[in-house]
């Protein structure tokens, strides 16, 4: 007999699948034999990787061999939505339940637990476990000194503190110890921030701010001063980048909220966020008229969705400034209302401008803590740069989402052209663009990637021409291809589903980004020009 539990996440797509086979040996004395229990997590930029040896051990006769699944595997796209759930479907007494009481730290997916909670779990089981490993190797010092290496391998060093690495999670034991060899050859470096850090960071653990970053920003700073900003100048140096000290007021220019001549710009920002919050006077109180109830009660379950791993979007009055944003743009823009999706596109401003009064960390600061009139700016300037981004692609969220069609399709035949062997092995496994590559679209790969890298790839993409709504498609493609030899690996129809919908980009940084976004220019030089290169 075959039993099958599905477990996931409370992120969406997020599922581990177990198997139990249980074998009877008699008809007259029925015998269950060992269960073996198979688990395969799921990781990505919106889900922190199990730590490998935390996951349960099996006796050494009845260990599974993660090499060798022979797990029934989903024949169709159908097949597979069948037996998953997403994220986004929640039934009534889920929404009630969702929004009442929140659920014990206990009883909640080990992704969501918080980030404290994990690593003092992690800091304890290990310490007993690398004492105890200590206490019966009475071998030598250097081979102490090997078993000690092994493993802290994924133990890194901040500020003379030892903080515990997630950065890798594995579908099979052989890739976990191929990783702790790599690890071993590899000199101690601070750790990168998790998918919960919101801060610049490169990959390789150093700061931001070199010698070269000093100069850039110098002079991001006298093009700002000058009293007509050259807009071209200043998207000419935001294309690799914007220093954070600048990037609010830049983002503001780049975006058309903000005028280039200097003198205008306190007016005008005056103006603007007198207006918006005109808007909450006059239609913010209809949330509750039968006509508008059911958009706000949508809003108000996906406000809670909204990066649930960073603290700064669980505060109360971060949520009610994000639920007034989305109203408000859902009934100025009857055309498409709101959609699920749109929540994400305001935080990366709502980060960006609230870093201009914070010199902490962003994503644990108290946003109360600040003067109610910059409460209000961060809230009114977030409010108008999304709607200046969603003018540019708001044919992604009207009716039947013709914009995502025609994008998912044209990535569709980009990749045909650019890597024939990834194109025939979705055909070959029947995987649909759709399936993981509409989210693509419709979150602007914000479900992808750490907020750090959206914020970075957003500096791009403010800079490039027709950033959000045509050089996406092109950052889509390379993105696609940078797990080319992850895809291949994969030689069934759900690991393809659930690597392409979770891959692991949790420890990306700006390194990692810049060349992204080179290879992405690449492809856009080679076939934006020529559209009929998409086609043989």
């Amino acid at each position: 007999m075959v039993f099958v539990l599905k477990t996931f996440t409370f992120a969406h797509l997020s599922d581990a699948f177990i198997q139990n086979d249980s074998q009877v040996k008699d008809s007259s004395k029925a015998t269950v034999q060992w269960e073996t229990v198979i688990v395969q997590p799921v990781y990505g930029a919106q889900h922190p990787p199990l730590d490998p040896r935390l996951r349960r051990t099996y006796p050494k006769d009845t260990k599974p061999k993660f090499n060798n699944l022979k797990s029934k595997k989903a024949s169709s796209f159908h097949e597979f939505a069948r037996s998953t759930n997403d994220a986004w479907d929640i039934d009534d007494e889920e929404d009630e339940d969702f929004l009442g009481t929140p659920a014990p730290a206990s009883s909640l997916p080990s992704g969501l637990q918080s980030a404290s909670t994990q690593n003092q779990q992690q800091e304890a089981g290990d310490t007993d476990s690398r004492s105890s490993h200590r206490r019966a190797s009475p071998s030598s010092d250097a081979q102490n000194l090997q078993d000690v290496q092994e493993e802290d391998a994924d133990c890194e060093l901040v500020n003379g503190k030892v903080v515990k690495s997630n950065s890798e999670a594995h579908l099979n034991s052989s890739s976990v110890h191929s990783t702790l060899q790599k690890q071993q050859s590899l000199p101690v470096r601070p750790i990168i921030p998790l998918v919960a850090r919101i801060s610049d960071q490169n990959a390789s653990g150093a700061p931001p701010m070199t010698v070269r970053e000093k100069s850039r920003l110098d002079k991001f700073k006298q093009l700002l001063a000058s009293p007509n900003t050259d807009l071209e100048e200043l998207r000419k140096h935001s294309w690799s980048g914007i220093p954070r000290e600048v990037r609010p007021i830049t983002w503001r220019l780049l975006s058309g909220y903000l005028p280039a001549n200097k003198e205008r710009r306190e007016l005008v920002l005056k103006r603007k966020r007198e207006e918006y919050f005109g808007f909450i006077e006059q239609y913010y109180h209809s949330r509750t008229d039968e006509h508008y109830k059911d958009t706000y009660r949508q809003i108000h379950i996906d406000i809670p969705r909204t990066n649930p791993l960073i603290p700064l979007f669980q505060q109360p009055v971060v949520q009610e400034v994000f639920e007034r944003i989305l109203f408000i743009w859902a009934i100025r823009h009857p055309a498409s209302g709101y959609v699920q999706g749109i929540n994400d596109l305001v935080t990366p401003f709502f980060v960006v401008f609230l870093s201009e009064f914070v010199t902490e960390d962003v994503e644990n600061f108290e946003v109360a803590a600040l003067p109610l009139d910059t409460q209000r700016n961060i809230e009114a300037d977030s409010f108008w740069c999304m709607s200046k981004l969603l003018d540019g692609i708001q044919d992604n969220y009207t009716f039947a989402q013709p914009g995502i069609q025609n994008k998912v399709k044209a990535l569709e035949e980009l990749v045909s052209r650019i890597d024939e062997d990834i194109h025939n092995h979705f055909k070959k496994y029947e995987v649909e663009y759709l399936q993981f590559a509409f989210r693509w679209m419709n979150n602007l790969l914000m479900r992808e990637l750490p907020l750090r890298c959206t914020i970075r790839l957003w500096d791009t993409y403010q800079a490039e021409a027709e950033g959000f709504s045509h050089f996406h498609l092109y950052v889509c493609a390379a993105f696609l291809i940078e797990w080319r030899k992850e895809i291949l690996s994969m030689v069934d129809f759900q690991g393809l589903l659930m690597l392409l919908q979770n891959v692991p980009t949790i420890h990306w940084g700006n390194e990692e980004v810049g060349l992204l976004l080179a290879e992405a220019y690449r492809l856009k030089y080679m076939f934006a020009d020529a559209p009929s290169h998409y086609k043989r």
